[in-house]
């Protein structure tokens, strides 16, 4: 779980492959805090924007759930392996509006300048076969289901999975997750779900895992053993999810930033976006 060095966040060590280009960092000619359940999407994305921009040599962009990105943003770094990560970006994404309001409130960002550009919806991920009989959101409350459960501190995702608890079962459903099935072991916080979630699946160290619908798409095309249960539109929140976007005004290169915003606005990257089971905000 992050934590905090000379009051600066600590990214967890084995995230080594959610900072992409970190040798070049200091460098840079761009700097991206992507929200990170986008991260299979970047290699294509990535590939796309440099054959448009080739003059953009230089790019780290990091993968990392938005909040523990937002806590760097504004303490002005990062702690990694025991290196200071103080490049400020400048380009930040999130799925929740809360961020957003705090880096305003910052003055780090303009909310005139953000918009969103994605939508996605909530899912289950279970192991293959769904062993355990998974069939809606009430059997995360079932004695004895384990869950892999992103944690509200570092993961915006968690907003909307508390949502989706409550709209299934009101707060007792909630208190059943959050603080019995905490206490006794059945609920697992996660720091970094899209690599955990799957993780603890593939290892038998839980039963289920709230995800975005595109990360089990994801694990399917990778060939994991792993598959999704539809929770249904009234519940998977995919009115609610919005991804947003925004220029950061203590960024180095706004030319490149505003270069990399109309670029995710652009039919190639809504075509990528929507080949992995995203959908592309309206035009």
């Amino acid at each position: 779980m992050p934590h905090v060095r000379d009051n600066l966040p600590v990214i967890p060590d084995d995230r080594a492959n959610d900072l992409h280009g970190l040798e070049v960092a200091e460098e840079a000619d761009l700097v991206i805090f992507m929200a990170g359940n986008q991260f299979m999407v970047m290699s294509d994305l990535m590939a796309a924007f440099r054959a448009r921009h080739p003059h953009i040599r230089h790019i780290f962009y990091e993968t990392l759930p938005p909040k523990i990105e937002l806590r760097q943003i504004l303490a002005g770094g990062a702690v990694f392996r025991g290196r200071v990560i103080a490049v400020p970006p400048d380009v930040y994404t999130t799925v929740s509006p809360d961020p957003v309001a705090q880096l305003a409130a910052a003055d780090r960002v303009d909310p005139d300048r953000c918009f969103v550009y994605l939508h996605n919806r909530l899912a289950l991920m279970v192991q293959a076969g769904n062993p355990r009989g998974i069939r809606s959101v009430h059997d995360l409350g079932r004695p004895g289901v384990r869950i892999s459960q992103p944690n509200p501190q570092h993961e915006d995702i968690a907003e909307h999975i508390l949502r989706m608890y409550r709209q299934a079962g009101g707060e007792d459903l909630v208190q059943r997750i959050m603080t019995e099935k905490q206490q006794s072991g059945e609920t697992r916080l996660t720091t970094v779900h899209h690599r955990e979630t799957p993780q603890r699946l593939l290892n038998g160290r839980v039963d289920v895992g709230p995800v975005w619908a595109t990360e089990v798409a994801h694990a399917l095309r990778e060939g994991h053993p792993l598959e999704g249960v539809v929770v249904g539109d009234a519940l998977d929140q995919h009115r609610a999810v919005h991804y947003v976007a925004c220029p950061l005004r203590t960024g180095r290169h706004p030319e490149n930033a505003r270069a990399f915003l109309d670029f995710l606005r652009s039919d190639t990257a809504r075509r990528i976006y929507t080949d992995f089971g995203f959908t592309p905000a309206a035009s």
